[in-house]
């Protein structure tokens, strides 16, 4: 039955609909049943000096290819094409923005990853999903930067295009969108699996702390929680029993 599956069909075509499923719902349980596991688990009291430079590199630079590829791959190409931006423009925009942004993180993330592996005390306070997902990140960031070699070679705009297709597809439930992508550069290919992977880890790991800040405004709109006040009262309350009149 499975003996004529495609491997292309199973990475491009199931595996982003698997890893965002397992993303929103992953998240969601976490959030309500551990939250308290919701946060960075900062070491910024050991080494702080290397961990201001590595994360600052590493914040920058990830946060502006997060957010380039976003608007790179998920803006219709026919927008593109009413407001006469060339395929090659943007081609050129993408290597020239994401390819500082890429150097500076895996600089960045270099620093926190040898960081966190050197030294004896934040090793101890480190588990291994926080480690598994800086290398996962690291290998990422590296291997982006790898394709830039691919993409100058395609500077007429048609690979990205392709990837734009493919996004867009899959968003849209088109079940052929993994055809888009089956024939690209091996190095590509890796890259969205390394994406996609990180994407479907990304519940059970410390990177939740992302999104806290779109997440608990609704927390608190959908279960209201306590909030803790000081109170300027001088004397303590009354004991309850004795204000309860006798029966």
């Amino acid at each position: 039955m499975f003996g004529n599956l495609d491997i292309n069909f199973i990475i491009f075509g199931i595996m982003p609909y698997a890893a965002l499923t397992i993303l929103v719902v992953g998240s969601i349980a976490r959030y309500d049943r551990d939250q308290y596991t919701w946060k960075s688990s900062s070491s910024q009291l050991l080494r702080r000096k290397q961990l201001i430079w590595g994360s600052i590199l590493f914040h920058v630079g990830i946060i502006t290819i997060f957010f380039g590829h976003l608007v790179g791959l998920f803006t219709p190409v026919w927008v593109l094409d009413a407001l006469g931006v060339p395929y090659a423009l943007k081609q050129w925009m993408a290597v020239i923005i994401g390819g500082p942004a890429g150097v500076a993180a895996l600089i960045g993330g270099t620093m926190l990853l040898h960081r966190r592996l050197t030294d004896a005390r934040i090793r101890a306070h480190s588990s291994w999903s926080d480690i598994i997902v800086m290398v996962l990140i690291w290998l990422q960031l590296l291997i982006g930067l790898l394709t830039i070699t691919q993409t100058l070679q395609h500077m007429d705009g048609s690979e990205m295009v392709r990837f734009m297709s493919w996004s867009q597809s899959i968003v849209t439930w088109n079940i052929n969108a993994w055809v888009t992508v089956v024939d690209v550069h091996w190095l590509y290919k890796l890259h969205i699996f390394l994406g996609l992977l990180i994407t479907a880890y990304f519940p059970f790991t410390r990177l939740v702390h992302m999104i806290s800040g779109f997440a608990a405004p609704f927390r608190f709109l959908l279960r209201p929680g306590y909030q803790i006040v000081r109170s300027r009262r001088q004397k303590p309350l009354a004991d309850r029993k004795s204000t309860t009149p006798a029966e």
